[in-house]
């Protein structure tokens, strides 16, 4: 392992640059839904990783069906797919994984990057995960430069929608997962430096409600009161709670018009959290059987759409290994490491279910993500590469 550590002495001096590079990817806006900003920060990616040579290639997202308020099925168009493969006849080979979207849409008021009294980076998807996509570049460049270039295949996936669950890369990330032997990916780590060892599964479901509408003065009767229905389908679901394992957010209700008419439509989106399959199958029946009791209703249908798009990812034993190597590479750094679990899903959740084992926060240290007080920590950058790199190295080594 001391041998391996001289090649990530090339990284020693590269925290101003790689802080300079997050800063410029970060003061392009690309929340998920502005594929014009994803582009533009997809162009410069293509840029910076075509040094590291490898079969570059940009792949068509697919299809994503949204539900809108009003109740109709549309397409939404995503950004496209960075695929990058290298060295693919190596005996062993690695998946690097990270997202180039944000969670900050185009009309956020938070744009731009600045440098905080206490010396942090706060800036839109600087820790999530624009902070991460740098990290895995500077540790494929470290791989790519030492002796060991080609002992090791690796191939990198960089999507344009992990802030959405994924839903136009999802396929092509699945399909990837057997072409290689472990994966990496690169979200930030934890509050504190913290690795995270499993994580929940989540799900979004979309319950649209119809009534019928009538004047509410002339022929209140004769009309059927979508919103009605939907609170009590809402408050029923909210009573599931009864597990601290498993949630049930109720996040957005939607309906209605003028008040002197009685609504024939509303629209509730609730988003479910759980540990395991078991209790997966259980959200999935109990939200049939609320879907077929108010479908029994007089005058009232409802219709489900959604899916657990990350299933749960548990600590299975094929990842002990690759835990048990990390916790030996940031020892030799210095690094403390500790692992536990979370109730967020990521793109992580997606390989595993297709039975990738990996680790998915190799990502630097920052916090308040989703948030307009998100920060990255800059000295986490060069160790956080140097774990990475080192990573890569000991499976070269290896081989």
């Amino acid at each position: 392992m001391e041998q391996l550590l001289i090649h990530t002495d090339r990284l020693n001096n590269q925290q101003d640059s790689m802080l300079a590079t997050i800063t410029r990817l970060c003061d392009i806006n690309s929340g998920t839904l502005n594929v014009a900003g994803v582009e533009r920060v997809s162009n410069a990616l293509v840029k910076l990783f075509e040094v590291l040579g490898g079969d570059l290639q940009l792949i068509d997202t697919d299809p994503w069906t949204v539900v809108g308020d009003d109740g109709k099925r549309t397409e939404q168009k995503l950004g496209k797919i960075i695929h990058i493969i290298k060295h693919p006849d190596a005996p062993k080979k690695v998946m690097l994984c990270i997202h180039c979207d944000t969670v900050y849409g185009i009309d956020n008021d938070f744009q731009k990057c600045q440098m905080t009294a206490g010396g942090q980076l706060n800036g839109p998807g600087v820790a999530d995960a624009k902070g991460g996509l740098i990290v895995m570049l500077e540790a494929l460049k470290t791989l790519e430069a030492s002796e060991l270039a080609g002992k090791i295949g690796w191939e990198v996936i960089i999507n344009p929608d992990e802030e959405v669950g994924s839903p136009g890369s999802a396929s092509f990330l699945r399909s990837r997962a057997s072409g290689c032997d472990f994966g990496l990916l690169f979200e930030p780590a934890l509050p504190g430096g913290g690795l995270v060892s499993w994580r929940k599964g989540t799900g979004n479901f979309t319950f649209v409600v119809r009534g019928k509408s009538a004047h509410s003065g002339r022929d209140f009767a004769s009309g059927r009161n979508a919103i009605v229905a939907l609170a009590r389908l809402m408050d029923e679901i909210d009573q599931l709670n009864i597990e601290p394992d498993v949630t049930y957010n109720v996040g957005r209700i939607t309906g209605g018009g003028a008040v002197n008419i009685v609504p024939e439509l509303a629209v509730g989106r609730v988003n479910v959290r759980v540990c395991n399959l078991e209790q997966q199958s259980g959200v999935e029946i109990d939200f049939a059987d609320l879907v077929e009791k108010y479908n029994q209703l007089d005058g009232i249908s409802v219709e489900l759409t959604g899916s657990f798009s990350s299933p749960p990812k548990a600590l299975e034993d094929n990842v002990k290994p690759l835990q048990n190597r990390i916790t030996q590479c940031a020892e030799a750094l210095g690094i403390d490491v500790t692992w536990q679990g979370t109730g967020g899903a990521c793109d992580g959740n997606k390989f595993a279910s297709a039975g990738l084992p990996n680790i998915d926060t190799l990502g630097p240290c920052g916090g308040h993500i989703h948030s307009v007080h998100e920060f990255l920590i800059p000295e986490s950058l060069v160790p956080r590469a140097k774990l990475a790199s080192l990573i890569l190295l000991s499976y070269a080594a290896e081989a």
